[in-house]
């Protein structure tokens, strides 16, 4: 299926990264699958495209193509290997709390570096004891003269083994105001990492366990101030995070969808292909008819963010969308391949595992459903795209049309 939606320079991104990824992600896909291991290289050939710079200013290197490209590569990626897709979208999830909350000097010795692919970021809230529930987290930052030092640990942070920045938020005081954010290079003594562990699916893709004993980080690497550790977490998440994960969903969805209706072209059963069959073409429209609104959904909410209109409700949804609507269309498809589709050499048994990887980063889907529900009620406490709008606007004009 090919899409109208942006403008020429949308078209020709899509085809270039459609064509890196058949070319060069395709064909290490069973590697990455049999190894079940981080895909080091792999990931800096993708960051070595400029790719991760594609929301950035041309000022600091980047694309300054605005977040509907952004979309379109981690889906064009994801489409080919949902791994690869989450090294970016961790990757762009990193970039966003340097944007939003670095200073000058941070900006200017930072995101060059990420545009030309050098530098792979990352963001570390999570911890094991506190999980989704951000202000439960122990981990410990303490001023010591020009340094704070870092004690603790982070988990399920994407990106873990191949990231060279990490963005840590840790417990500098109590309560919701004694969180703050760091810049933390991957060479820090007191930092390591924790062994690779193996997962469901996305292999190829690392999210494991980051260490910080007794580690020196100068005062200078604080994003922000002393007790925006909170904004830079939600922000990033909202911003960013709901987003980059819908866009890997929606282009695990688009393979689910795609590569269903091949097989049930090719297979024959009474005596005509299996798509003509009346069941089989019901779940083949609700495949593709739940693809076209996920799409559309998570295509007008990037599209409103790069216009910098206030869309943080268009973003939970279009996250809460893309992810229920690609589990339940990697279950139809499934359901059309029956016993054929559990064998490991079919595309769809990955697919599946992949898909669930995207559920819980950025809230589950409960949590999405109480962020709408107190949108519906007028409850909410305001919206990031709006007070952060000044850096999210990247495109002038509307870029998104239907046709």
């Amino acid at each position: 299926m090919e899409h109208h939606f942006g403008g020429e320079r949308h078209r020709r991104l899509r085809e270039e990264v459609r064509g890196f990824a058949l070319r060069e992600v395709e064909p290490r896909v069973p590697e990455m699958e049999r190894r079940r291991c981080v895909d080091q290289e792999l990931s800096r050939s993708i960051a070595a495209q400029g790719w991760l710079g594609v929301t950035l200013d041309r000022d600091y290197g980047g694309m300054g193509l605005g977040h509907l490209a952004k979309t379109i590569i981690i889906e064009e990626l994801s489409r080919v290997s949902g791994a690869m897709g989450a090294m970016v979208q961790a990757s762009q999830l990193g970039v966003a709390k340097i944007v939003h909350f670095g200073d000058e000097a941070q900006r200017s010795a930072w995101l060059p570096e990420v545009a030309a692919g050098r530098c792979l970021p990352t963001i570390a809230v999570t911890e094991y004891g506190s999980g989704g529930h951000v202000l439960g987290m122990t981990t410990s930052a303490t001023r010591d003269g020009d340094e704070y030092v870092l004690n603790g640990r982070k988990v399920f942070v994407g990106n873990s083994h191949v990231g060279d920045l990490h963005g840590v938020v840790a417990r500098t005081g109590p309560g919701s105001k004694g969180l703050s954010a760091f810049l933390v290079e991957a060479d820090r003594p007191g930092f390591s990492l924790g062994p690779h562990e193996g997962t469901m699916g996305l292999h190829g893709f690392s999210f494991g366990e980051l260490r910080f004993e007794d580690c020196r980080v100068p005062a200078a690497n604080m994003l922000g101030s002393e007790g925006d550790g909170l904004s830079v977490a939600y922000s990033s998440s909202v911003l960013y995070g709901r987003a980059n994960l819908a866009a890997v969903a929606l282009g695990i969805h688009r393979a689910l969808v795609e590569e269903t209706c091949a097989y049930a072209s090719r297979q024959h059963r009474y005596g005509k292909p299996l798509c003509e069959v009346p069941a089989v073409k019901l779940k083949l429209g609700r495949m593709q008819s739940r693809l076209m609104v996920a799409r559309l959904s998570l295509y007008h909410a990037v599209s409103l963010l790069d216009r910098g209109v206030p869309c943080d409700h268009e973003l939970i949804n279009a996250k809460l969308v893309n992810v229920e609507y690609a589990l339940d269309t990697a279950r139809n498809a499934m359901e059309v391949h029956a016993a054929r589709g559990l064998y490991t050499d079919s595309p769809v048994e990955r697919y599946l595992r992949d898909a669930h990887h995207i559920f819980a980063p950025a809230g589950t889907s409960d949590v999405q459903l109480l962020r709408l529900g107190e949108a519906a009620l007028g409850t909410d406490k305001g919206q990031w795209s709006e007070r952060l709008a000044s850096r999210s606007r990247t495109v002038p004009e509307p870029l998104l049309s239907v046709g």
